[in-house]
């Protein structure tokens, strides 16, 4: 049987504690990961069955459908922007987690290399959440919920 000493137990169970915090962040990103992918899956559908719908429309049906796909593109592009800086805060926390054992095991300060990768994450993670935010205006601006001053009874139906 291996003797592990004492000030070694002690160490890793410290790192350990330390990376329950970045850990608990980890499941708060994956939540809102979740959310964007979802809404970024509802845009695609959206997309797709105003594009199905656009083979069978009249001129000015058309229009009204091609600005609308024209809108969804720009959603679906601030969303895809805002996953991949939400992930990058998820990979900047991993590498948090991963330098806190490192460290540990190694007996290594790795405070300061630490301090930037999480610092590095906040950032992302604000981009993210504001890229997000940015898009949420986009959809509600972009919102129709029945006819507006008659100006789409011309296009029933390419609303889905």
């Amino acid at each position: 049987m291996i003797s592990v000493p004492t000030s070694d137990v002690h160490s890793v169970g410290q790192a350990i504690q330390l990376a329950v915090a970045p850990v608990f962040l980890l499941t708060g990103i994956s939540g809102l990961l979740s959310v964007m992918t979802n809404r970024l899956g509802r845009v695609i559908d959206r997309a797709r069955v105003l594009e199905h719908r656009l083979e069978s429309a009249t001129e000015e049906q058309s229009v009204a459908i091609r600005t609308h796909l024209q809108t969804l593109s720009y959603r679906a592009v601030l969303i895809g922007r805002s996953i991949g800086l939400c992930t990058t805060t998820a990979v900047l926390i991993c590498t948090v987690v991963a330098m806190m054992f490192i460290g540990a095991f190694l007996g290594l300060d790795p405070s300061i290399a630490v301090g930037l990768l999480f610092i590095a994450a906040m950032i992302s993670l604000v981009s993210g959440l504001l890229w997000f935010l940015r898009e949420i205006f986009v959809a509600t601006r972009s919102l129709h919920i029945g006819p507006q001053n008659g100006e789409h009874d011309s296009v029933k139906g390419a609303w889905p």
